[in-house]
């Protein structure tokens, strides 16, 4: 029986023409364009083999970047062994060539190797950091860039924003900003979060969130997005934010951001002597009386 090993893929994509991360019927997305290539590349359906599967660290939405998003699957090692041919180069240095000759020019797979004993891409996975950048003033406005950040027509009070959303770090239960889903926690460790107004770089002038957390639920980046605006267009008071994560529901006050301004940027994981054991402590689910209560009572 040909057994399996599992690779780790370390990849990048431009989410603007796909319809998220997630293989959908009859829609682009970033998995299927992925599984595609990499069926194509082993020879899966010629050899009688079943379709590679994917499984990823960050699940992006339609529309959203990823620089530093982080893959498993797991291949036959007979058609591993195969990928150089002739060549001198691994298996893994062949597959990134390969691949960047039948992927899409929107998804690049950076680097591919044998994944260390336990790792698992989703499970094993520290922390996610994601940015999100926002354009306020016209001049501003990089028509090269309208896919990658968000143009708002109001000024943003940068400090305001930042203090806005300091309070909300720590294990908490972020349901006022997420989109439920049955049988899913609402409980993460928001590790960071902080915006800022960089005065040189590539992002000079933008306002700019870095946001890092254990793991993240649906829409929840960009909720608190919607609220930080609230707050930097004067709408909403300082504590506002804080006060509607202590509430633990949904309010019409937040709103969802378009993902144009939103990139997955990085995935950290542990040594690899502790991937296992991490993986199997965040398959067990958060329990309500983890989460911090020190956040002020909503009125």
């Amino acid at each position: 029986m040909n057994q399996l090993i599992r690779v780790r893929l370390d990849l990048a994509y431009d989410g603007t023409d796909f319809a998220g991360w997630a293989r959908q019927p009859g829609l682009r997305t970033v998995e299927g364009a992925l599984e595609t290539g990499i069926a194509r590349v082993l020879r899966t359906e010629q050899r009688g083999l079943p379709a590679p599967r994917l499984t990823v660290a960050g699940r992006t939405d339609s529309g959203v970047h990823a620089r530093g998003q982080v893959a498993h699957v797991d291949v036959d090692r007979e058609g591993w062994a195969a990928l150089p041919g002739r060549s001198d180069r691994s298996p893994g240095e062949s597959l990134v060539t390969r691949l960047a000759g039948v992927l899409p020019a929107d998804v690049v797979v950076r680097r591919a190797a044998p994944a260390p004993a336990g790792f698992d891409a989703r499970f094993s996975a520290l922390r996610r950091r994601y940015t999100y950048r926002i354009a306020d003033d016209p001049g501003l406005r990089d028509p090269l860039r309208r896919s990658h950040v968000l143009w708002t027509r109001r000024a943003l009070d940068a400090e305001a924003m930042d203090a806005a959303v300091r309070p909300l770090v720590g294990l908490r239960d972020f349901a006022a900003y997420c989109k439920p889903r049955p049988g899913a926690t609402t409980i993460r460790e928001l590790q960071r979060i902080a915006w800022e107004r960089p005065a040189e770089g590539p992002d000079a002038g933008l306002v700019v969130a870095h946001v890092v957390a254990d793991a993240f639920c649906h829409n929840m980046v960009r909720a608190l997005v919607g609220a930080s605006i609230a707050v930097g267009e004067g709408r909403r008071p300082v504590g506002w934010p804080a006060e509607l994560l202590a509430s633990r529901r949904r309010d019409a006050g937040v709103f969802v951001v378009p993902p144009e301004g939103l990139c997955l940027e990085e995935i950290t994981f542990p040594p690899d002597a502790e991937l296992a054991s991490r993986a199997d402590a965040v398959r067990a689910k958060r329990m309500d009386e983890e989460v911090w209560d020190d956040l002020p009572t909503a009125r």
